[in-house]
């Protein structure tokens, strides 16, 4: 079965083309227009939706080396993401399935996410708990199978790719903050300056919203920025986020005694992320896996996956698909 997948939930233009659960083609148009605003503009991500999508997906055929007529479904993701972003994918994919009298199965970004892990790890089995951490959601998943999801924690305030965000438009490292911060965090200090931790107790939440804030107030002192200050606060400030999310999914996967966890999103090619959590003594006995860097940020291929797996298994949409820009997982 040959799946395309449409994935316009925020800024990224993705289409992917998978056959059987492996992917022919995965093809991103990253919006630029967005670096000047250090933000994602509502209105322009859906005006170059609009604008590039069709492109795009002729270029996934062509990588595909198929024709449009050679597809057998049309995946496309319905939320949670921006409500007008949403609507351009959803829109174009329900006339490729009507015209081509087609299936058509509307996919949870999230959901979309977790599917990523499977892209690069053929062989992971379920149940495992799912980290998925990126500019719009931090969330830890209990995945007993695919489709069968329980909520165990989320962020209170701002997620973990937000807080990149914000911070990196303090220090002026500009916009997508996760990979600025990412890169010039290399050449820092971890330890020059001991940024707070919200660990909430016992709690499996999140809260980063307090760390923004630290890193803010630090600012307003007496600081010099040179090259490698900011480096050293980079790094700081990274070394906090990942204390945290590290010690949140050692002490889930102990709480329920899972010893599989799958870390998905666009932090999770953050290399000190990957690097703290694939340390031996970390997390154990817990195997760890997570999606080559291409597909952890958003992409039409995760949603293509998504879409086999439902469509194999008959389910289908109909063309009153509506998007749910709140659209929950678990």
């Amino acid at each position: 079965m040959v799946v395309l997948g449409i994935e316009t939930s925020c800024d990224d233009t993705a289409v992917g083309v998978v056959e059987d659960g492996v992917v022919l083609s995965d093809i991103t148009s990253t919006q630029l227009v967005h670096q000047k605003y250090g933000g994602v503009v509502p209105e322009l991500a859906s005006r170059a939706h609009d604008r590039l999508l069709i492109p795009v997906i002729k270029e996934a055929l062509r990588g595909a080396e198929i024709e449009k007529t050679g597809i057998d479904g049309v995946a496309v993701t319905v939320g949670p993401g921006l409500v007008g972003a949403l609507l351009v994918g959803l829109n174009v994919a329900k006339g490729l399935a009507q015209s081509l009298d087609l299936p058509l199965i509307g996919i949870n970004h999230l959901e979309g996410h977790i599917s990523s892990a499977f892209l690069s790890h053929k062989t992971l089995k379920t149940p495992f708990i799912a980290l998925i951490v990126s500019g719009g959601h931090t969330e830890l998943i209990y995945v007993e199978d695919f489709g069968s999801y329980r909520g165990l924690g989320q962020t209170r305030d701002d997620a973990a790719g937000e807080a990149f965000d914000k911070v990196a438009k303090l220090l002026g490292l500009g916009f997508p903050g996760g990979p600025a911060i990412d890169g010039v965090a290399r050449t820092g200090d971890p330890g020059a300056v001991r940024f707070p931790r919200a660990r909430l107790g016992q709690s499996l939440d999140f809260s980063f919203s307090g760390l923004k804030t630290a890193v803010r107030n630090y600012l307003m002192g007496e600081v010099k920025l040179t090259p490698q200050g900011i480096a050293d606060i980079a790094a700081s400030f990274q070394e906090a986020v990942v204390d945290v999310l590290v010690s949140k999914v050692e002490r889930a996967a102990d709480r329920l005694s899972v010893h599989r966890v799958v870390v998905v999103g666009g932090v999770a090619a953050n290399q000190r992320l990957r690097q703290r959590l694939k340390q031996n003594g970390s997390l154990g006995e817990v195997e760890v896996y997570i999606p080559e860097e291409r597909f952890c940020t958003d992409n039409g291929a995760m949603i293509a996956w998504a879409g086999w797996m439902r469509l194999k298994r008959g389910e289908r949409s109909g063309l009153d698909l509506e998007a749910d820009p709140s659209l929950g997982l678990a």
